[in-house]
């Protein structure tokens, strides 16, 4: 392996680590304020950037994975406005 698809490989794992970090704060016990909300965005969006080149499948799921955590989750409410979830 030359050197270049080492430093490849390193730096695979390394977006591997970090998404896995990045995941753990994502965490809406984590991200209750605004701030934290709008620093896991781009947090998310720097590793994106990253992994776009990246030929490792882990990192696009994990990518992915990221992205959604972004989306915000749906809430039922009843007909009356009351919240059900």
């Amino acid at each position: 392996m030359g050197k270049l698809a080492t430093i490849d490989v390193a730096l695979d794992e390394m977006l591997v680590n970090l998404a896995a970090i990045v995941l753990r704060l994502s965490k809406p016990d984590v991200t209750r304020t605004p701030e934290a909300r709008r620093a896991l965005a781009k947090s998310v969006h720097q590793y994106a950037v990253c992994a776009k080149r990246s030929s490792d499948p882990r990192v696009h799921e994990l990518k992915s994975q990221l992205e959604e955590t972004l989306k915000p989750g749906l809430r039922i409410v009843a007909r009356d406005g009351v919240k059900v979830s």
